[in-house]
């Protein structure tokens, strides 16, 4: 009998895969006592159904799979919840937005006590896409886009079958599951679009479909597209800036990014972990992003305002 999984994590992302697929919830003291109160009451669609879950403020069992779905930031503090013995011979599937976690969580997994492990951990690259979930509170998800959510992945660790193997039970109604084989690719499939609109959106105040539709924003979403998928291309991705631009102009109008609902709140952002690490990438190959910059300045500049 395969062992259970679980996911790090609680919030939007996390409460939707967790109440989908009954996974073992792994979270902050909050978030646990509201799911064990309450259940993990899922919202979609004007539907709410409650999921009656295990959650832990530590986990305290061997898991076959664990979904980390934290903010970049709080990355090293959530692994304190998760026991390395617990990890052993398992997959970790990092959700985080950005290019540079994948590595970090790599090395912070090799710094750990496994000698005692059956098997080390291995690691997957992992993206979500086609979906907006929010926590407006602990214990509540709404997710407001009906399509059914995308996770791609991706590891140098397994083979693309026996990854798709130790995936399968987050292939369940409302949530498809793509395996490849290029973790480059998962990440800046997602990255190089979302660092122009986290940014755009943190600088502005406006949603995906007003900066479109703004004659002076939509040149410079354009011209910072082009830039990121420059920079993808010769970190190993070739991106088309054009197709880039296509799934922009397929989002809802009303779209926003966790990071602006962040900034709006007054709460740390991820800005840095998603559009500064495309920065960082393009000067690791000796390129110029100053569009990007440019606006990543300006996000900066309102947040301190």
């Amino acid at each position: 009998m395969r062992a259970p999984i679980a996911v790090l994590g609680t919030g939007g992302i996390g409460g939707l895969l967790a109440a989908g697929t009954g996974a073992i919830c792994v979270g902050t003291e909050r978030s646990v006592a509201a799911i064990r109160d309450r259940g993990l009451a899922l919202t979609q669609g004007g539907a709410t159904v409650v999921a009656r879950l295990e959650a832990v403020e530590r986990l305290d069992r061997p898991v076959s799979l664990l979904v980390v779905a934290v903010k970049a930031y709080d990355l090293d503090a959530a692994l304190e919840r998760i026991p390395p013995a617990t990890l052993g011979g398992a997959v970790v599937l990092p959700l985080l937005n950005g290019l540079e976690h994948v590595d970090a969580l790599r090395r912070r997994l090799s710094e750990r006590d496994t000698v005692s492990l059956v098997a080390p951990p291995a690691v997957a690259a992992g993206s979500i896409g086609r979906v907006e979930a929010v926590s407006p509170e602990p214990g509540v998800v709404v997710q407001r886009m009906p399509a059914a959510a995308v996770i791609e992945a991706a590891s140098r660790d397994l083979d693309g079958q026996a990854l798709a193997d130790v995936l399968a039970p987050l292939r369940v109604s409302g949530i498809d599951v793509v395996v490849g084989d290029d973790e480059g690719a998962v990440l800046w499939s997602k990255v190089a679009r979302l660092a122009v609109l986290a940014a755009a959106t943190v600088a502005s105040g406006a949603t995906v479909g007003e900066l479109r539709g703004d004659d002076r924003w939509r040149p410079r979403l354009e011209a910072a597209l082009r830039e990121t998928c420059a920079v993808a291309t010769a970190d190993g991705v070739a991106l088309e800036a054009a197709t880039q631009w296509a799934i922009i102009q397929a989002m809802p109008a009303d779209l926003t990014t966790s990071a602006a609902r962040d900034a709006a709140a007054g709460r740390p952002t991820e800005l840095d972990a998603i559009a500064g690490s495309v920065v960082r990438a393009a000067r690791r190959h000796e390129m110029q992003t100053p569009v990007l910059d440019e606006v990543l300045a300006e996000a900066g500049a309102r947040r301190a305002a």
